[in-house]
């Protein structure tokens, strides 16, 4: 299979999609491509581009609008034109996921769990607390209780700020006892995190890119545009299994894992089809100064390092 029809499988399935998620591509675009490059494109660029994906223009047009309202969008008016970045809120957002979808697994962990307890506040504020927890990868392990194996406590301490809670709820560091309670841990952080599902999601990945990165490491030399939509796909389905993933120690997975494997694999074609994807946007996206800037030095970081 050739490097196009590898690609052209890929549209064809996402395209095929009952509900076709164009606000999640959009974020997907941001994210990963625009926001290492200055962080803003004009609203023509998106449709352009977005049309090989079978995203209309009203489409477009439409999830821009909703992403702008839902605070993720902001937009600049310069004379006709609209341009568009993401606020500060989904800025944000995009950061705390970076290490998730572009940093390397975890090596160790001290055995330590970070736990929330929400006992005091009320639904509304729960579910806030849930949600935005969610983001940094918190799982519920009861009503009242989220937990992770090692969050990142900066990030902990900012989202809980930001929220303006963080007076109101109780966050405490805890460990088994010994090995009857790491069973019944690992147990109910299986059920807690619906691990089966997204190990079964990982292996989805796998089977729908592997023939792609074959393709690409057999031929090499992919045009830009496919380059393009290939890295956008990989990273847009990639993202969507991460934002479920607590990314637990290799301790509490159950035999056989994905995850590990979905990794290498994103971070393998990531550095293959990279530098042509960013070839295709220089020449395809546009800002209110020309084309984008270069990638800022923090991008070639990603994955361990890009060449």
């Amino acid at each position: 299979m050739t490097i196009e029809n590898s690609a052209r499988v890929l549209l064809d399935e996402f395209r095929s999609r009952p509900t076709m998620r164009a606000g999640s591509l959009i974020i997907t675009v941001f994210g990963d491509a625009v926001l290492p490059r200055g962080g803003t494109v004009w609203i023509g660029s998106l449709i352009r581009v977005l049309g090989d994906f079978g995203v209309s223009e009203r489409l477009v047009r439409t999830s821009v609008f909703r992403l702008t309202r839902d605070n993720w969008l902001d937009v600049n008016q310069v004379g006709r034109r609209s341009y568009y970045s993401l606020t500060q809120d989904g800025v944000r957002r995009f950061e705390q996921a970076t290490q998730r979808i572009y940093g390397e697994p975890r090596q160790s962990w001290s055995g330590d769990w970070c736990l929330v307890l929400l006992a005091d506040l009320d639904a509304g504020q729960k579910e806030t607390v849930r949600r935005e927890l969610g983001w940094l990868g918190f799982g519920a392990i009861s009503t009242n209780v989220l937990a992770h194996p090692s969050p990142a406590m900066s990030d902990l301490e900012r989202t809980l700020k930001q929220i303006g809670i963080e007076r109101d709820l109780v966050v405490m560091r805890g460990r088994t006892l010994g090995k009857n309670q790491d069973d019944a841990m690992r147990a109910l952080v299986h059920k807690s995190w619906n691990l089966d599902e997204i190990d079964r999601r990982y292996g989805d990945f796998i089977t729908q890119f592997r023939p792609v990165f074959r393709a690409v490491e057999k031929f090499r030399k992919a045009d830009g545009r496919t380059a393009f939509q290939i890295r956008t796909l990989m990273i847009q389905e990639y993202r969507r299994i991460l934002l479920r993933d607590p990314l637990l120690p290799a301790e509490m997975l159950p035999a056989g894992w994905h995850g590990t494997a979905a990794y290498q694999l994103c971070r393998n074609l990531y550095r293959l089809i990279f530098s042509q994807a960013d070839d295709f946007m220089t020449r395809e996206f546009e800002t209110a100064d020309g084309p984008l800037p270069p990638p800022a030095p923090e991008f070639f970081k990603r994955f361990g390092g890009l060449n």
